[in-house]
């Protein structure tokens, strides 16, 4: 739905929502529990009051109050409520009342005071409906700013993890190692789900989870036997959804702290399990060695993004831990999701 067809929409309601407000209003105004019925005068009074608050909601508000000309707004509500007076008091007083109240003009503070509750509780309600019109703008600004800026975040993911591999797979196509088509095979399968795949706010856990396992096999083929690499899932088959490439981030990260630090001995260990609640519990630790310069891993381009996607996706409904000590980085990370 088109931004004109959600605006022409809403203008339907508060025409639908004005019509009924004003209904109620008239049926309290005017109804006499001692005359079960409605004086005709009583119709050309309230006809006034809601002349004076459709210039007051309708031009007044939009014009002066909303852009801040409060002195002007304050002169021309005066001149409003004193032309309804002065209708009251000249016309309908002398018409309806000649005998009686068409014959002295009881003060202005008097008049205002019977006229001002009606015009304020109907300009009221159209104040409280801007208001709200405006808070609807605002939230729906807000969510194009969170899509915006999640779209640029996941478009990070691709170019940084590509940058990487292709590097490491000129290592390899250097040495004319054996392993290089395979690896050029399961660097093609994580891409295409990168690009094709990961489009939509969140996937399902299980086809999260086997583009994890594509991951590190592709990671562990160009650790060859310098260490030891083991993950382990558990009941990833529950219908959940996670936000795509979310974990990735951090596993890639495992690796290139121990292979920076390493040359040999390297412990990856990723370990996710999915809780009846829909908690997901994901951790994962990796070796390095505190002598070779590994901070600038931690504060990648990559960590800080997906800690910028978790504010946005998960805000109240994760916990990230990250510790580095013992040799041993270990992250951390819980995520309450979502069932499909």
């Amino acid at each position: 739905m088109s931004k004109k067809q959600r605006t022409t929409i809403f203008q339907h309601k508060e025409l639908v929502f004005q019509v009924i407000l004003h209904l109620i209003i008239f049926v309290f105004y005017s109804f006499d529990k001692h005359h079960p019925h409605i004086e005709p005068y009583k119709y050309f009074y309230f006809l006034s009051y809601t002349l004076a608050a459709f210039v007051i909601n309708y031009v007044l508000l939009p014009r002066f109050f909303y852009s801040k000309k409060y002195i002007q707004f304050a002169v021309y509500l005066l001149l409003v409520i004193g032309w309804v007076i002065l209708i009251e008091e000249a016309v309908l007083e002398r018409i309806y009342f000649p005998d009686t109240r068409g014959k002295h003009f009881p003060g202005f503070f008097y008049c205002m005071l019977d006229t001002l509750p009606i015009i304020t509780i109907i300009s009221g309600f159209k104040f409280a409906w801007d208001a709200l019109t405006k808070q609807r703008e605002v939230d729906e600004l807000k969510d194009v700013v969170k899509e915006s800026e999640l779209l640029f975040l996941k478009s990070q993911i691709n170019p940084h993890f590509l940058f990487n591999n292709l590097h490491n797979l000129y290592s390899y196509a250097i040495v004319q190692s054996p392993k290089t088509p395979e690896i050029i095979l399961e660097l093609s399968s994580v891409l295409r789900y990168m690009l094709y795949e990961c489009k939509e706010k969140d996937v399902p856990l299980k086809k999260e989870m086997e583009q994890l396992e594509n991951f590190i096999n592709l990671y562990e083929l160009q650790i060859e036997e310098r260490g030891n690499v083991q993950f382990h899932v558990k009941n990833i088959n529950a219908p959940y959804r996670i936000a795509p490439l979310i974990l990735i981030v951090f596993i890639e990260n495992a690796f290139k702290h121990s292979t920076a630090s390493q040359s040999d001995k390297i412990l990856i260990e990723v370990n996710i399990e999915l809780k009846e609640n829909g908690i997901l519990n994901f951790l994962c630790r990796n070796s390095y060695t505190k002598q070779s310069n590994t901070d600038s891993l931690s504060q990648g381009i990559g960590l800080e993004n997906v800690k910028k996607r978790l504010r946005l996706l998960y805000p109240d409904a994760h916990q990230l831990n990250i510790n580095q000590e013992e040799e041993i980085y270990e992250v951390h990370l819980t995520l309450k999701l979502n069932k499909e």
